[in-house]
């Protein structure tokens, strides 16, 4: 029964935002008390509801103050000479713009960190695929598949638990990986080179010099000044400031959402010293602030409804249960392929620490090693980036102004090809055996 209405749940979910007959704000908040209702927990809901809002809160803390952090930034025009240098050498051409923004998202995301990823490659894109009228759920796209396969770095998240969960050595399990991940890049490569020309096929290239250029940047940064918002003085020391964040971020030096309200603290007594300033440019930011934390906090509802009435125990030993034992030595790949439905519709903790450690103990059994297993469990990593659990996918498409469902069809066929050329390179490598 609780099987049933957990994937009856998510597929409903899915369905409405995806027909956009509800916004993913109230679907995630209305859909699972419904459910939960049905399953009969009645006045159990609301401890499983303040329990996954209590899961997420530092999650929400620290997208807030990185959207005000990174927002302050924009403001001081720290990214302009970036966009200004990109846009000088693609020259308008919508197609290379596509393959800067992936070769962009892929080094950022390196730091294994959805958040910084998508406020960093979005403040840096969004305005030129503004500026030539390209789609932006193109760049969400890219930005979204380039975390996907650097999720998969030893100090990204999934990879941490699989081998914590399985009590394994971090380079057993991360360094026969590189060649898939080597792999998944190129996919994305070719993803941006296919979304691109259809890009340059609808917008054409956009001739622009570079002499107008240098002029449009001067007018641009003069008008800015103008207006007392930008701090070309101050561009080296925002500079500063937000390598030292990023490098403490990846330290682990304090946690992510302290660190998050220092710095955003420091951006903004030192570019906007007055209280007026620094009241004017919180209440320009609060929009994005109030559409991305609402969905986080509304997506704790759905994974303490989730969580707390064990439907999601039930789906993944339902899932486990129906593998025939003819197919136990396949248990890799079987691990591999399930993992992609499973890091889904589950958040890493339950996958990782509830559901693998079961799948490792099974795959024993058949001569299949803790390691192959914990390689194959990341192997879906492409699709959880995507989950409507993962905080940072509301970041990214509120950033941009996408739709949910409108990213979740955009990048689906995408994600789920990448998550496949990875399976069969670790097959073909023998990273995972058959």
């Amino acid at each position: 029964m609780l099987t049933l209405l957990g994937f009856l749940m998510i597929a409903v979910f899915m369905f409405f935002i995806m027909t956009k007959r509800m916004s993913a704000l109230i679907a995630l908040v209305v859909i699972p008390v419904i459910f939960a209702l049905i399953g009969g927990f009645g006045l159990k809901i609301g401890p499983m509801m303040l329990e996954g809002i209590k899961s997420v809160a530092p999650t929400g803390v620290m997208l807030m103050f990185a959207i005000l952090y990174f927002g302050i930034m924009i403001d001081t025009g720290l990214f302009d000479p970036l966009i200004g240098w990109i846009l000088k050498l693609v020259k308008g051409d919508p197609l290379k713009i596509v393959i800067g923004t992936a070769i962009l998202a892929m080094l950022v995301a390196l730091d294994g960190d959805g958040t910084t990823t998508y406020m960093i490659t979005v403040s840096a894109m969004l305005p030129l695929y503004k500026r030539l009228g390209m789609r932006p759920i193109v760049l969400t796209c890219v930005a979204m598949l380039a975390l996907g396969i650097m999720d998969m770095t030893p100090w990204g998240g999934p990879m941490a638990r699989a081998v914590s969960a399985l009590h394994l050595e971090t380079a057993d399990v991360f360094v026969p990986l590189i060649p898939v991940m080597a792999a998944g890049a190129l996919w994305i490569l070719f993803t941006a080179y296919v979304l691109g020309k259809k890009e340059r096929k609808r917008l054409g290239i956009v001739q622009i010099e570079t002499s107008s250029l240098d002029r449009l940047a001067v007018r641009e940064q003069a008008a800015a000044v103008e207006t007392g918002i930008q701090r070309p003085k101050l561009l080296w020391f925002n500079l500063l400031l937000t390598v030292v964040l990023l490098v403490a971020l990846i330290m682990e030096i304090l946690p992510i959402p302290v660190l998050f309200m220092i710095g955003f603290a420091i951006a903004i007594m030192v570019n906007y010293p007055k209280l007026e300033e620094q009241k004017e440019r919180i209440s320009s930011h609060a929009g994005n602030v109030l559409a991305v934390v609402s969905l986080v906090f509304a997506s704790g509802i759905f994974t303490g409804i989730l969580t707390g009435t064990k439907m999601v125990d039930q789906m993944a030993s339902s899932l486990i249960s129906i593998i025939p034992h003819s197919l136990g030595s396949h248990f890799a790949l079987i691990t591999a392929i399930t993992s992609l439905p499973f890091t889904y519709f589950m958040a890493n903790d339950p996958y990782y620490f509830g559901v693998l450690p079961i799948i490792a103990k099974t795959a024993a059994a058949y001569g299949v090693s803790p390691v192959e297993i914990a390689r194959a469990s990341v192997l879906g990593m492409p699709l959880h980036v995507m989950s409507p659990l993962m905080a940072a996918a509301y970041l990214l498409v509120g950033m941009a102004g996408v739709e949910f469902g409108d990213q979740q069809k955009m990048v689906f066929k995408w994600a789920l090809g990448l998550s496949l050329v990875m399976i069969i390179v670790a097959l073909l490598t023998g990273v995972i055996s058959v």
